[in-house]
């Protein structure tokens, strides 16, 4: 069996935590090869016999296969470790929502980085007050709302989102939970008094048994103020 290595930095979860979180739930054996040595994923990058290089981590490599792009990563694990339906309308749908997460997750990135990434936070503090005040206003509720409606309009029920069982999105969907009650605890508390169907979604796959496991497993990084989900007080205390 080939083996599965997923190239993304120590010491944030990021990106890659969507990719950590479907492949801990498939129960799939993996190198977070940032973890043991952070240099190798310069290297990788670097080596010029790569002859389909990823733009940048997360990415997954599984014998000769280079898997880039968050979404696109776990197309390829729903597809071979039962996370995805296997029909055509499935698997668009599921990869569907997926991007629309990814879309999110930019804009979360963007409510302490909207100038710069290269920046520092506090080079751009001002401007991510806006951009959080808008944030919060508008395009979070936005999002949550749509994926809160999708739960609540699945014919198979509001337990999963794709039909009658866990998918990577799903996954992916308590990660965003989780991230913005970190970030944004204030006005998630206020969110989530209507979106029922999210919030149980979220509960019920932290109590899955191997999410579960890693949850309390030092392989979970912990949020931080170096990742996606941030939390700056004044950010979160924007009308």
């Amino acid at each position: 069996m080939d083996t599965t290595t997923l190239y993304y930095w120590p010491e944030i979860q990021g990106r890659g935590e969507f990719v950590r979180l479907a492949l801990e739930q498939a129960a799939v054996p993996y190198v977070d090869v940032g973890r043991e040595d952070e240099a190798a994923i310069e290297a990788f990058l670097d080596d010029a016999g790569i002859a389909t290089p990823p733009f940048a981590p997360p990415f997954l490599v599984v014998g000769d296969l280079v898997i880039s792009q968050t979404a696109n990563i776990l197309l390829y694990i729903g597809q071979h470790y039962g996370l995805a339906p296997h029909d055509e309308a499935g698997g668009l749908w599921t990869h569907g929502l997926q991007l629309t997460i990814a879309d999110f997750v930019v804009e979360i990135h963007d409510t302490h980085h909207p100038i710069a990434a290269g920046a520092y936070y506090e080079e751009q503090q001002a401007e991510a007050k806006r951009r959080a005040a808008d944030f919060l206003a508008h395009r979070a509720p936005k999002f949550l709302h749509y994926f809160e409606r999708v739960l609540d309009r699945n014919p198979a029920g509001p337990t999963w989102a794709v039909r009658d069982a866990l998918t990577y999105v799903d996954l992916s969907l308590f990660q965003i939970v989780a991230g913005l009650r970190y970030a944004f605890p204030r006005h998630m508390r206020r969110y989530e008094r209507e979106l029922p169907h999210l919030v149980a979604l979220h509960d019920r796959v932290a109590a899955l048994p191997n999410i579960a496991a890693y949850l309390q497993s030092p392989r979970r990084i912990a949020f931080n103020t170096m990742g996606i989900f941030r939390h700056y007080p004044e950010l979160d205390a924007v009308q």
